[in-house]
């Protein structure tokens, strides 16, 4: 494994694609060495060897991958808790127990997992930093997308919680809740139907990763005693997770 130029080692889960990997791309430029963990190893590997980083298989809905991972992880300064997803959009009489399952367990007891797991390496480097990717769903509820809102909600509350568990420790923690971005969200959320994922943001100027990578960076690279706890990001065409302005053509 390669060092970084500031001796600092940032962990982003959910990094093969989206805002994971344009994150990487940004850490990477800050100076930091990155691990990438995802299940899509070929992705990863060719990312790394683009950036100078770590490529390293991590399922965070199994624990024995968490562990596994964790293991071959030296050091960590910085963790992107950012891996996770949506599963359809179906009202709850009509829930689908198994779109559920895989969304709680991808975003909450996955972001469990794997801050649970480095912690302890976060708070040995004298100056953590957990960054969890939420959304606004994280803190609004909309028709037919309980199973995502309380996902995050719970995700949130985690997060939310670590801060003033860690109180006092040397750990700062951000969240970042992002609304409209246009990456394989929406493509997942609808089983790989892109022309109904492309009418998400029809009619929009939605956010790209790339924008919310952008934060993350900042938030990061902030003098250590400064804590951006929570922000927000939508574009300016959108006001909540259900109000856009959308032009027309």
């Amino acid at each position: 494994m390669s060092t970084s130029s500031t001796g600092r080692w940032a962990v982003i889960t959910g990094a093969s694609s989206g805002i994971g990997a344009a994150t990487a791309r940004h850490l990477a430029a800050a100076g930091f060495h990155v691990v990438l963990g995802a299940r899509r190893l070929e992705r990863l590997t060719a990312l790394a060897e683009e950036i100078g980083g770590t490529a390293l298989p991590l399922d965070v809905t199994d624990p024995d991958s968490v562990a596994a991972f964790v293991e071959q992880v030296p050091e960590c300064h910085v963790l992107i808790n950012n891996a996770g997803g949506a599963k359809g959009l179906a009202k709850i009489a009509e829930a689908d127990e198994d779109d559920w399952r895989w969304m709680w367990e991808t975003n909450v007891l996955g972001t469990l997992r794997v801050t649970k797991a480095l912690l302890p390496k976060l708070v040995a480097s004298g100056d953590g930093h957990v960054v969890t990717v939420t959304s606004v769903a994280a803190t609004e509820v909309y028709d037919n997308g309980a199973g995502y809102t309380s996902a995050k909600h719970a995700q949130g509350a985690l997060h939310r919680t670590l801060r003033g568990e860690l109180l006092g420790e040397p750990v700062r923690f951000t969240e970042i809740a992002p609304g409209a971005v246009e990456t394989e969200f929406s493509e997942v959320r609808f089983g790989g139907d892109k022309d109904r994922a492309a009418a998400v943001y029809r009619g929009i100027t939605p956010l790209v990763a790339d924008d919310i990578a952008d934060v993350i960076a900042f938030a990061v690279t902030r003098p250590s005693h400064v804590n951006l706890d929570f922000i927000a990001v939508k574009p300016r065409d959108q006001h909540s997770a259900t109000r856009m302005h959308r032009r027309t053509e």
